[in-house]
């Protein structure tokens, strides 16, 4: 349970909002939305569900704070009716009507919000069953949940379309890959160091599981990950770990309040490598592991504790 609150937080449901510099919207004054001529559309989401679109929405409710951003992102913040009870970022977003929380979504709320569009988070974060009967009721869902980071540009791609905001969807990405690029450049040029990325300790020891979007971003980051050596299981052994030996590791549980301090006094850690060495850092898990806007700034974040010494190309203005 404690894990998948965590989860929630750090990649739907928010926590602090990350001091990191903001991806500003892209200003739409001068001209109509830039997809407003596209609709009725079908678009296809992260689940394989074909989901068509009458025209382009203006009430829109988000079950996932990385949705959330990503709307304001695009310029189109004020058309959302609804949030989540952890939106966080920008910061009007805590004061959205709340149609979901980590026990579900509001019914009754959601339904009084009116959405023409309703922007959900897939792979269990939003309840199946709950997006079924936002369906049955004959409101649109777009399910996003993406796998890598790649996937985190295809879906804030996807929400642009979804919205008539295609051409700001567009130039967000593009900068966004860009700077990726540049980071994971920066990153290739020192040796990758074997990294956990501590996603939870309490009951259980949690960690990014094989092939994840949260192992892609410590591989963009200059980092071997090491994983639950499972696809689907996010807890590992102790023994695992300590067999795979981190130099690094990652708190990304420091937003939760987890210390340096409680790490090194663990029993048992104290044999490896990045406890020897001092290589324990904290992180804000929101803006690494939040699939939205900020991805960029989050894969420097991580980038630079992996590799606290790593020289970053400025970010374009």
């Amino acid at each position: 349970m404690a894990a998948a609150a965590l989860l929630l937080a750090a990649c739907t449901t928010g926590g602090t909002a990350s001091q990191s510099p903001q991806i500003q919207p892209v200003s739409t004054a001068a001209s109509p939305s830039a997809g407003a001529a596209a609709f009725p559309i079908t678009l296809v989401d992260d689940e394989e569900t074909s989901v068509g679109i009458k025209a382009e929405p203006q009430r829109i409710a988000s079950l996932s704070p990385a949705n959330t951003e990503t709307v304001y992102a695009l310029g189109a913040g004020d058309r959302l009716v609804g949030g989540t009870a952890s939106d966080d970022f920008p910061a009007e977003a805590a004061a959205l009507p709340d149609v979901a929380t980590f026990d579900g979504v509001n019914m009754e709320q959601l339904v009084a919000a009116d959405p023409d569009l309703v922007l959900a988070a897939g792979n269990g974060l939003n309840k199946t069953a709950d997006i079924a009967r936002i369906r049955e009721l004959g409101i649109p869902v777009l399910v996003l949940y993406p796998d890598d980071v790649p996937g985190v540009l295809d879906d804030i791609q996807l929400i642009g379309d979804a919205i008539g905001k295609s051409d700001e969807a567009e130039a967000m990405t593009s900068a966004m890959q860009a700077r990726i690029d540049d980071i994971s450049a920066a990153a290739a040029a020192v040796p990758q160091p074997r990294t956990f990325y501590e996603l939870g300790a309490d009951p259980e020891l949690y960690g990014p599981t094989d092939d994840s979007f949260v192992a892609d971003m410590i591989t963009l980051a200059g980092g071997e990950p090491i994983t639950t050596g499972s696809p689907t299981v996010s807890s590992l052994s102790l023994e695992r770990l300590v067999d795979q030996d981190p130099e690094v590791i990652v708190l990304g549980d420091a937003n939760y309040g987890t210390t340096v301090d409680q790490v090194v006094a663990r029993p048992g850690w104290n044999v490896m490598s990045a406890v020897k060495s001092g290589a324990i850092r904290p992180v804000d898990d929101i803006v690494v592991t939040r699939p939205g806007p900020r991805l960029a700034d989050g894969l420097a974040d991580l980038a630079l504790a992996i590799h606290p010494d790593l020289v970053l190309p400025s970010p374009a203005p």
